[in-house]
């Protein structure tokens, strides 16, 4: 018996490398999954929606069809974003890149849970997952400030919505990686930043997009019926790091 068999879970930014192991994994936990991206590619999913999730009518169809193809809706795991090279420090950050990246990272947590939350309820309840980011509750002198904005949005959204719906059955909690491995941060960053991040990663890598499916599967299972409201920080350490090991 899966841990999420006959559940019916919405995963968004299902063509990225972390949306693609979530699928998986929540697939092999006897989910239906529908996979939604703004990229038209196989994601692996028992049904895969086309959407901007920025565009609150395309959101609004979205989980309306999946309730009438499927009949239920049990989950969400709200994990589309984006990171954008142009987005630096506060001193020269453009604000067209700012709002961008806000738009897209909170926005579309935002519209998911306005229109995902109220067939959690009408079922009785269910869970959301939002991912977030480790920087979300940590500085860097390397700054991203509008992805930095961003994902510290995203994490109190969650941590109010946790507490407002709790008593119709829902929780919500937020997903905060560290530094993944995965094609958008080879594509972000070059060697040398790579680098000199990862010296502060007291296991001496980044995270899987495996490990991190397997950290929201867990947030959205009955096996963590009474967690909510939290941040789950999937970091390998890094917050707990003063001095790191040498080898």
């Amino acid at each position: 018996m899966g841990n999420l068999d006959q559940k019916v879970i919405v995963v968004t930014g299902a063509a990225g490398a972390i949306g693609r192991a979530a699928v998986s994994a929540f697939k092999r936990e006897g989910a239906t999954v529908v996979g939604v991206d703004l990229r038209q590619v196989d994601t692996g999913a028992d049904c895969f929606v086309r959407c901007d999730l920025t565009e609150e009518d395309q959101v609004r169809d979205l989980y309306a069809g999946v309730v009438e193809r499927f009949g239920r809706l049990d989950g969400l795991f709200n994990n589309a974003g984006v990171a954008l090279a142009e987005d630096t420090s506060v001193l020269t950050e453009d604000q067209a890149v700012f709002d961008r990246t806000l738009r897209i990272n909170v926005d579309s947590v935002l519209l998911c849970c306005k229109h995902g939350i109220p067939y959690l309820i009408a079922d009785g309840g269910g869970a959301v997952v939002n991912t977030a980011s480790l920087v979300a509750s940590m500085g860097s002198a390397v700054s991203q400030i509008g992805y930095t904005a961003s994902k510290g949005a995203v994490v109190a959204m969650s941590r109010e919505m946790a507490v407002e719906f709790a008593r119709k059955g829902v929780r919500v909690n937020t997903l905060s990686p560290g530094p993944v491995q995965s094609p958008m941060l080879d594509g972000l960053f070059s060697a040398d930043q790579i680098a000199r991040r990862m010296i502060h990663v007291p296991a001496g890598r980044f995270g899987t997009a495996e490990e991190m499916a397997e950290a929201a599967l867990f947030l959205l299972s009955d096996a963590a019926g009474f967690i909510n409201g939290i941040e789950l920080i999937v970091d390998g350490g890094i917050s707990a790091a003063y001095v790191t090991p040498e080898d």
